[in-house]
């Protein structure tokens, strides 16, 4: 079965054609097809219309929030709602083209990978988005090593194993590459088309860039230093200890010198701005340090619940462990 996931905010125009260009797609490729629609708090009759393509198509399914919880819980909802093996995700709002299913399911079986992200060459969106995607897509690959395109493109493929895995929440949607990459899943990309958008217009402003660099650094503080924070706090921690010693130990050879040899006419000890700093710094680095020790004890109770790795394969086992899928026809006492 595929799955196709859809968050839907105020898209109350696009969802009937929407339908039925998927429903031409299943009927083209022969695809057993379930279509998952959640309303993200719409306030106009996007609901009204789930719910009529609902009555009218059995494949079709519907989720409504109570308000507008974002993208990513929208998202989280319809990967828990999924049956398919394959998951297919795209935009409600007709500028991702169910057209290149076809393709992303073809790349995703020819190259064994687990993601496959779209990206989109040519964008028919103002130039105030997609510079700005451009500088944050290199920013990503940059930080953590994932080379894609277009981390934020709607239109993903997945590997069902993948979303029982990884964790959504936050605005953290546009990272699931990452931090798919980051278990040890294969991801790739396909160029796909971009469809000039024909109702409404664009739901995100620029506030979306700011909390997008935030949770980058979250990303990547998760991806390399989730299950041993210390390297991090505790190597800063070190860093700046080991500053404000530094500085310390020269000021006391300084007021030494100070005492002993007056002629100098060297400035009073409490005159010396390098006091507040080496202190400030011998500080903040005993302040990195104890943090670390306790993010050390969060990450050694937590990981009782939830495994550091991540299985591709089992034979020979009786039962799959938590982070383990068992493979489709296999009986659980094999």
């Amino acid at each position: 079965m595929l799955s196709v996931v859809i968050p839907v905010y105020n898209e109350e125009e696009s969802l009937e054609l929407l339908h039925s260009e998927l429903v031409e797609v299943a009927q083209n490729e022969r695809y057993d097809l379930e279509i998952i629609f959640i309303d993200d708090g719409s306030t106009d009759h996007s609901w009204q219309i789930i719910r009529r393509l609902a009555e009218e198509d059995q494949r079709v399914r519907g989720i409504r929030f109570r308000r507008n919880f974002g993208k990513a819980a929208a998202l989280s909802a319809g990967f828990q709602a999924a049956q398919g093996e394959r998951i297919i995700t795209l935009d409600a709002d007709l500028q991702d083209d169910p057209h290149e299913i076809p393709r992303l399911l073809a790349k995703q079986h020819d190259e064994r990978l687990d993601v496959v992200s779209g990206w989109k060459r040519i964008r028919h969106d103002p130039w105030h988005k997609v510079i700005p995607s451009r500088i944050f897509n290199w920013l990503i690959g940059r930080l953590t090593g994932v080379w894609l395109h277009d981390h934020n493109c709607g239109m993903k493929c997945y590997r069902r194993e993948v979303l029982q895995e990884v964790r959504l929440y936050g605005e953290m949607h546009r990272f699931v590459p990452v931090l798919a990459h980051a278990r040890g899943f294969l991801v790739g990309e396909i160029e796909i088309q971009h469809r000039p958008r024909r109702f409404g217009h664009s739901k995100y402003g620029v506030r979306r860039f700011v909390k997008g660099f935030l949770d980058l650094l979250t990303v990547t503080f998760l991806t390399g230093f989730r299950q041993r924070p210390q390297h991090l706090l505790g190597t800063l921690g070190l860093v700046c200890f080991f500053v404000g010693g530094l500085g310390l130990g020269y000021l006391a050879v300084y007021w030494v010198v100070a005492q002993m040899r007056p002629d100098l006419g060297l400035k009073p000890l409490h005159q010396r701005p390098a006091v507040i700093y080496s202190s400030a710094a011998l500080l903040l680095g005993a302040q990195l340090l104890s943090i670390g020790f306790l993010a050390e004890m969060i990450t050694a109770y937590q990981s009782r619940e939830s495994d550091a790795y991540s299985v591709a394969e089992r034979i020979g086992l009786s039962t799959p462990t938590r982070n383990e899928p068992q493979q489709a026809g296999e009986s659980p006492t094999r």
